[in-house]
């Protein structure tokens, strides 16, 4: 049987524009190790810039609100405010097994 699961990307970026370079991100894989990592780059961003991810095959799910800084407080260091949210679904093949527990592969 073949099912469908999430992986979820967050890039965080330098500016609002999906093209501006990643700075931080994080993976969250439904797949279980199943599905394909993200590229590896030597603790460097997966992706040089969201636009890449694109290209690569994720799709946006959400990009941040643009919300300018309080009066007096546009100095103040706080969270990443240029956060992009991506997904992409890995088709897994679920067998379950007589008195075992089910494997996974990627399709």
């Amino acid at each position: 049987m073949t099912t469908q699961r999430q992986q979820v990307l967050q890039l965080y970026t330098t500016n609002s524009s999906l093209g501006s370079h990643v700075v931080a991100w994080a993976f969250h894989d439904g797949t279980d190790g199943n599905g394909p990592d993200i590229p590896d780059r030597d603790g460097s961003p997966p992706y040089v810039t969201g636009l890449d991810a694109l290209r690569d095959g994720w799709r946006l799910l959400q990009m941040s609100q643009l919300l300018p800084p309080r009066e007096g407080e546009q100095h103040k260091v706080s969270y990443l405010p240029f956060e992009f949210l991506l997904e992409r679904m890995i088709d897994v093949d679920e067998v379950v097994e007589p008195n075992g527990p089910n494997t996974r592969g990627v399709h």
